[in-house]
């Protein structure tokens, strides 16, 4: 939801295509994310560790978030793009967290299975 905020702030705004890209494009894989776990289909596909790459993509989020967040907060052309870049700022939190929690969730030499 907040980077759906994000999103909707940046795009309201019209703040240059990074901003609203960066905020687009994590809307996006979260929703595919959720998908994922909600119909179970990390399970008929264990090719793939998806907790580790749920991970990678929260890290890497967080990454680009940093860098185009403090970049809207700092130049703030109008009022959307603060607000977005506030909200993106509060994203880059949430992704810190989730991998966080993720990483310490997850066993890298244990059973794949489900706790």
């Amino acid at each position: 939801l907040v980077a759906f905020v994000t999103f909707l702030c940046f795009a309201a705004s019209r703040a240059p295509g990074a901003y609203t890209a960066l905020a687009g494009m994590e809307v996006v894989i979260t929703a595919l994310f959720f998908l994922l776990y909600l119909l179970k289909l990390d399970k008929k596909m264990s090719w793939l560790f998806w907790p580790l790459a749920d991970i990678f993509n929260s890290v890497i989020a967080a990454l680009f978030l940093l860098v185009v967040c403090l970049c809207a907060v700092i130049i703030k052309s109008n009022n959307g793009t603060l607000a977005g870049g506030v909200f993106g700022l509060v994203l880059l939190v949430l992704s810190v967290v989730d991998a966080v929690v993720l990483f310490q969730k997850i066993s890298l030499g244990g059973p794949r299975g489900r706790n």
